[in-house]
């Protein structure tokens, strides 16, 4: 085995991606205090050719330099909007018949490895704030909740884990 070089890799240019097909997830970030956490899930969307990612709430936006060291240059591909509040971000995409889920450990939330993706479907996945999570008002605006399976003491994940977690699940599901 050999490591394979960056130009091996067969990595889009800028204008690549904004043309690429998208993969029909929408990523809503709420009231995201880590300005690492939401450069890592730019970097994410770009990796799985997400289609939008929403900023709301306390989370900040591009640019900024601390989103830029993690995100490394994923806030220039990934499509995104700022909106202050995560409740009319659901009624925009609930008017578009997105189907939203709220990624958040809630009464009835359907086990990621368990939940069903209908391929014709495009999803919205609203990640909250690291400490008090999704907020309560938007997990009753949404069609569901998906909960990742947790098995240790904290179950708790940083959200950036969670987004790739999830994200990936997902993009999978969506392709096979």
């Amino acid at each position: 085995m050999r490591k394979l070089e960056n130009s091996e890799l067969e990595r889009k240019s800028i204008d690549d991606f904004k043309v690429a097909k998208k993969t029909p997830i929408i990523i809503v970030l709420d009231d995201i205090r880590s300005l690492h956490n939401i450069g890592s899930v730019f970097r994410t969307a770009d990796s799985f050719l997400i289609e939008k990612i929403y900023l709301c709430g306390i989370t900040a936006k591009p640019p900024n330099k601390e989103i830029h060291k993690t995100a490394l240059g994923a806030t220039e591909t990934v499509n995104w909007e700022y909106s202050e509040n995560v409740l009319d971000v659901i009624d925009i995409l609930e008017q578009k018949n997105i189907s939203v889920f709220a990624i958040e450990q809630v009464e009835n939330a359907t086990f990621l490895n368990d939940f069903k993706v209908e391929k014709d479907k495009k999803y919205a996945l609203i990640f909250g704030n690291e400490v008090f999570g999704v907020n309560q008002e938007a997990i009753k605006k949404c069609d569901g909740s998906i909960e990742i399976p947790q098995l240790g003491t904290k179950h708790s994940l940083n959200i950036s884990v969670s987004a790739g977690i999830v994200v990936w699940d997902l993009f999978c599901k969506l392709d096979s």
